[in-house]
């Protein structure tokens, strides 16, 4: 076999492996097309805790870390802010809408070392536990200053409420 021929059959596979790769993230998004929208952050909010930076990492389906909710953006990774409020918390991610989790709407937050692509130190990344349109979904923070956050959240989420 020529040097050509075995240029032409490798770029075709990584062509054909790149095509699948792209029909998996659709065929997801139509798996998930049930997940409603998160709503925009109302008017009038009270005055919230300094906002705190961070990473986004990925929002999974509650309980398995390998199943990324690919709908609305939140598929991708960006640099973030959270603002906790008494009503609930505000997510901006660079490049995406605001994200509101009201406080009817958080079931807890906790630690946790890996999600889908991430693996960090033990606890380093911080998870808000929520309920999105009727589907609980697990958030995945790593914070530039991840022990105020965390009593940020907990002022919004209450202890009675946190897990682990």
């Amino acid at each position: 076999m020529s040097k050509d021929a075995s240029t032409v059959i490798v770029i075709g596979l990584l062509v054909f492996l790149l095509l699948l790769m792209v029909a998996g993230w659709y065929s997801r998004k139509r798996r998930q097309a049930h997940i409603g929208a998160p709503s925009a952050p109302p008017a009038g909010l009270s005055t919230g805790q300094p906002r705190f930076t961070g990473k986004y990492v990925a929002t999974t389906l509650a309980g398995d870390r390998l199943n990324r909710v690919n709908v609305h953006g939140l598929g991708f990774r960006a640099n973030c802010g959270i603002d906790a409020h008494s009503e609930g918390i505000i997510v901006a991610r660079a490049g995406s809408q605001e994200l509101w989790i009201p406080r009817a709407d958080l079931r807890a937050f906790s630690r946790a070392s890996w999600t889908i692509d991430r693996v960090v130190e033990q606890n380093g990344l911080q998870v808000i536990e929520w309920t999105l349109d009727g589907t609980e979904v697990d958030s995945y923070f790593r914070m530039d200053d991840p022990e105020a956050c965390e009593q940020a959240l907990e002022s919004v989420v209450g202890n009675e409420r946190r897990s682990k």
